[in-house]
């Protein structure tokens, strides 16, 4: 498990993972982070990702509490991307809302993809506007998906065009990617391949 420092104005953050599970369960989570589901059932979530074959938990923690974390996994079994073997979905970050604003969610992205593993991998990362915390951040969605592709930019991913019905359920959602350097040209191939099941969706969308 790598562990680096986080100096911030409210006192030292540790970032680390992967985590195993029975470390995340000697940690409290902070009681704002409500994005997905409450903090307690969020843990229990986390916990459960660690006992996936290719599950990954990365945290920031303040003294024995969890305040933000980034989950790994591969796709949900009724998603498109699950047919593909080698892509691995970025599928939560949350930090917060008491530490926000000092640049742990970026300092984190960039320890997780520093573990060469991610270089097997297309990471992939869905992120739906439903799930954003506009209220607190007070930001629009157009504002708030400016600031999620920038953040996800830091660390080599780009949106990438698709008919995912998840994704094409609102124009604020988007689709990001990135291509490990280990990925063979097949397997990008076959990614690219599965970014539109409907042949005509380019057509369409400017008719």
């Amino acid at each position: 498990m790598q562990q680096v420092a986080h100096p911030t104005s409210k006192g030292t953050v540790y970032l680390e993972g992967p985590c195993p599970g029975p470390y995340l369960a000697d940690l409290t989570m902070n009681e704002k982070l409500t994005n997905f589901r409450p903090p307690d059932k969020q843990k229990e979530a986390l916990i459960m990702i660690t006992g996936l074959p290719e599950g990954m938990i990365y945290i920031a923690r303040h003294e024995k509490e969890i305040v933000g974390y980034v989950t790994f996994h591969r796709p949900d079994e009724c998603s498109r991307w699950i047919k593909h073997p080698k892509v691995l979905e970025l599928g939560g970050i949350e930090i917060s809302a008491d530490w926000r604003r000092c640049k742990i969610a970026e300092t984190l992205l960039k320890l997780c993809f520093t573990n060469p593993v991610m270089e097997n991998y297309i990471v992939i990362t869905m992120e739906m506007c439903w799930h954003w915390d506009t209220r607190n951040t007070k930001l629009d969605i157009w504002a708030y998906q400016r600031v999620l592709t920038n953040l996800f930019g830091t660390v080599g991913m780009k949106r990438v065009p698709t008919d995912d019905p998840d994704i094409i359920e609102h124009p604020a959602n988007v689709l990001m990617a990135r291509f490990g350097q280990k990925v063979p040209a097949g397997d990008i191939a076959l990614f690219e391949s599965m970014t539109f099941k409907n042949k005509h969706s380019n057509v369409l969308s400017i008719l």
